[in-house]
């Protein structure tokens, strides 16, 4: 058992409505006097209504490659991530020295000597921690990480743990790239970050929270093409795919229903679904696949709206907003899931 102590959220101070992030895309992608019915549609469908950036809209423009925004990464993500973790451990009554283990994950950004390793030596984590960082899994990596924390501490129930998520999904736009996958990219991603206080069975945290009582991910079949990056000389070309909804409708239910029947459960057992929001045509192929009763996302609709979908930060986002706002029935089973490049899922049993 692994008992989730603190989530907490941070967003960037820059904040936008979509309608200035629309006019930001046509000046980035589109030719001067370019056709922007496409882009004014996909931006209008994808129920966000406003996002956090991490830079001004006018500092996009000066970006002059891939070095200037990964440095702006760097600069960034570590101040974010130092805010993020304070936060949590503040939460959990915890000081930065108890941490046993740090796990980052970022897909927008590289750094060496890695993100988690700046932030534990800015907040005076131990010299003896465990630090785990990683790249590649996308929008996936905030259940997939929450899943390898508690993996860890199986193995060492004494331990705190943290997950750290920082995801700058602007700085990853490319100037001129008009595709159908950028465009939807520009309406749908935005800044933010979360992190997760985790501890083991041996060692509770003081104000309660949360239980993780099993995992579950799936890597489906040929679906490498579905999403992921395109890495060019000037940064990192999104794919994504139309088909994704797709590949939720064809594995997700199956993926869930042997889950909860493992552990003497159905879909009507849980209350809470905390998924990532994905964007409109996902949520709906998961709501779908799982016959979902109306309000179910109802958290996750409100985060795309508010934030955009910040990548793996954004499911951290929603479990935070579901301790806060909803909190379930204490004892009751609740469900995270989340998707991303491979194609995968990863899903994460709860008890409240």
């Amino acid at each position: 058992m692994t008992w989730i102590a603190a989530v907490h959220g941070v967003l960037p101070p820059n904040r936008y409505p979509q309608s200035d992030l629309t006019a930001l895309a046509a000046r980035s992608f589109l030719p001067e006097g370019g056709d922007r019915r496409l882009l004014d549609r996909l931006h209008a469908s994808a129920r966000v209504d406003q996002r956090h950036l991490v830079l001004p809209l006018e500092e996009y423009t000066k970006l002059d490659g891939f070095g200037a925004a990964n440095d702006a990464f760097v600069r960034a993500a570590v101040d974010l991530g130092v805010e993020a973790v304070a936060g949590a451990l503040d939460q959990a009554g915890l000081a930065p020295s108890d941490v046993d283990l740090i796990m980052f994950t970022s897909v927008t950004g590289v750094a060496a000597p890695s993100i988690e390793a700046r932030v534990a030596a800015r907040l005076g984590m131990r010299p003896d921690v465990k630090r785990i960082p990683v790249f590649g899994l996308g929008c996936v990596a905030g259940a997939a990480g929450l899943a390898r924390l508690h993996d860890y501490l199986r193995g060492w129930p004494s331990h705190v743990a943290v997950l750290l998520s920082v995801e700058l999904c602007s700085l990853t736009l490319q100037r001129g790239d008009a595709s159908p996958a950028s465009l939807v990219a520009s309406a749908l991603f935005g800044d933010g970050a979360a992190a997760v206080v985790a501890c083991g069975s041996d060692r509770p945290p003081q104000a309660g929270g949360p239980t993780v009582m099993d995992t579950r991910g799936h890597l489906y079949p040929d679906s490498e093409h579905v999403m992921g990056w395109e890495v060019r000389d000037s940064g990192f070309g999104v794919v994504l795919d139309a088909g994704v909804p797709d590949v939720v409708r064809a594995y997700l239910a199956g993926d869930v229903h042997d889950l909860l029947a493992g552990h003497g459960l159905t879909a009507g057992d849980i209350t809470a679904w905390v998924c990532h929001p994905g964007g409109p045509k996902v949520l709906e192929a998961v709501a779908d696949a799982l016959d979902l009763p109306p309000g179910a996302l109802e958290l996750t609709w409100r985060s795309l709206a508010a934030n955009g979908n910040l990548s793996s930060a954004s499911v951290l986002h929603v479990l935070r907003d579901t301790l806060r706002l909803r909190p379930p029935t204490p004892g009751t089973p609740g469900l995270l899931i989340a998707m991303g490049p491979g194609f995968c899922s990863e899903l994460v049993l709860l008890r409240w």
